[in-house]
């Protein structure tokens, strides 16, 4: 009777009879050393004695947790949806109070307690049109091909369930570049698709080659049926911005070999080095002209998270589809209403993104957009000097997006230790480093980089003074790591 009193206690879910897609998961931004790097911050408050007073989490591009104030418009936009009793008040200018009647006008019971229609509020959806529109020199947007989501990382996770399919070689596959964002590596695993990857060039600020997308696909066609391209840009980690010819190549490369393109041009406002553009894929593909603009199937992508909002929390963002389907477009609307709706405040902040105050209205002239991409264009020049002028450590142009990936050296005994211990060199570099300096840095390892290289990625986005001083303990470390493992 024991036994069979313990067989019907046994828990049902098991690390055994779990999804093992599950288990395949990894997304390194939020991994093993984050995780430490919250224990250590729950040790200090308790009183524990440190090397260091506070940690500081430079591993994620989270914009206000890292100081960056929030843009007061949006935030006034907000605070009027969200309370509308605050409209009678006059300290709200008027055309925040315009922007908020409107979205309320548009939500269910004039409240963003509602939910929205599964695509997304129209009037939203009609404003990410023409703001599209505006963006690419009057190519054409149609609102119907829009789809508001919850940050651009839930419509990408949405396009792949579309796109993968099939059994055995006919798997589908996905090129992703390496180093890459962990989300594409977790969300292909968990899906169980084939990971395809191309690796950009470290030696050309890390640029695309459309040689080396033809080498990585040839060889997955070997064991896989390659259907699908993703391009970062600018890059996360790596930080380059494509160039126009680039964009091209990509886009010949995408139609001659049927693939579908994902564009995540997330960071479209993170430009800084100077002769860098950003271009939309969209934009580029319509101008090469009728060939490309009505064969080639794309989805691009863009989020409230990033570029000068920094909003990372209320989860906006928003896809655009290409070409696609019609068929297929009516099992994306299914999909999407699965989950009923994007957060509601997620898509008001999303037309506020792509609708900000014009020259004729009063907050245009205290809007923070230009003093914050300047100061991370700053920031952008200092940590690529500071990196390129410490021993041991290369660092390639910080052109865009918010973070640096500069490559490391490691001391062979530094290699053979973390070995010993089972991690990989730059986990142990990356652990090390937070344990003696309270630093919170993502491993290269967590990206991908090739074999016999290391690195780790920063995120660019601390306050100045505070980012000088992240980077002389990152010197000093080194120094002592090098010289403990020599």
């Amino acid at each position: 009777m024991a036994a069979n009193g313990d067989r019907c206690r046994a828990k049902v879910l098991t690390v055994e009879t779990m999804n093992p897609n599950v288990k395949r998961v990894e997304y390194a931004v939020r991994g093993p050393i984050v995780q430490r790097a919250v224990q250590l911050e729950k040790e200090l408050k308790q009183g524990a004695k440190k090397p260091f007073t506070e940690v500081i989490k430079a591993n994620i591009g989270d914009a206000h947790a890292m100081g960056q104030k929030p843009i007061t418009f949006f935030r006034q936009v907000l605070a009027l949806c969200a309370y509308p009793a605050l409209l009678e008040e006059e300290k709200f200018p008027e055309d925040a109070k315009q922007r908020a009647r409107r979205i309320l006008a548009a939500c269910g019971g004039h409240s963003i307690g509602a939910y929205s229609a599964s695509q997304g509020i129209e009037c939203i959806r009609q404003d990410v049109s023409r703001y599209i529109e505006k963006r690419d020199g009057g190519i054409p947007s149609n609102p119907d091909n829009i789809y508001l989501s919850t940050g651009a990382s839930d419509a990408i996770v949405t396009m792949l369930k579309l796109l993968v399919c099939g059994e055995g070689r006919q798997r589908t596959g996905v090129m992703i570049s390496i180093p890459q964002y962990p989300l594409y590596s977790a969300a292909l695993a968990d899906l169980a698709a084939v990971q395809i990857n191309y690796y950009l060039d470290e030696d050309k600020s890390w640029s695309l080659d459309v040689a080396e997308l033809r080498r990585s696909l040839n060889a997955a066609r070997e064991h896989c049926n390659p259907r699908v391209l993703c391009i970062i840009n600018p890059g996360n980690p790596t930080g380059q911005v494509q160039s126009r010819q680039c964009i091209e190549d990509v886009i010949r490369f995408a139609k001659e070999e049927r693939l579908f393109l994902m564009a995540d041009e997330v960071y479209q406002d993170n430009v800084y080095a100077e002769g860098c553009k950003f271009h939309s894929f969209k934009k580029v593909l319509f101008e090469m002209g009728p060939e490309y603009s009505s064969t080639v199937e794309m989805a691009s992508f863009h989020s409230t998270s990033k570029c000068f909002m920094g909003e990372c929390g209320f989860r906006g963002g928003y896809m655009e589809v290409i070409n696609m389907d019609p068929a297929v477009k009516a099992q994306l609307i299914k999909l999407v209403s699965v989950r009923l709706c994007p957060p509601v405040p997620g898509q008001a902040l999303m037309d506020l993104v792509v609708n900000p105050p014009q020259p004729d209205e009063p907050s245009y002239t205290t809007f923070e957009k230009t003093a914050v991409l300047a100061a991370l264009a700053e920031k952008a020049s200092i940590t690529e000097q500071a990196f390129n002028t410490m021993p041991g450590f290369t660092c390639n142009p910080v052109q865009g997006a918010m973070y640096t990936f500069p490559r490391i050296s490691i001391p062979q005994k530094a290699i053979d230790k973390a070995k010993e211990l089972g991690q990989v060199p730059d986990m142990f570099y990356c652990m090390k480093l937070l344990e003696e300096e309270g630093i919170c840095l993502v491993p290269g390892s967590g990206f991908g980089q090739r074999d016999g290289t290391f690195h780790f990625r920063m995120t660019i986005l601390p306050p100045t003074e505070k980012l000088k001083i992240v980077l002389q303990r990152i010197k000093d470390f080194h120094l002592r790591f090098t010289q403990e493992f020599s």
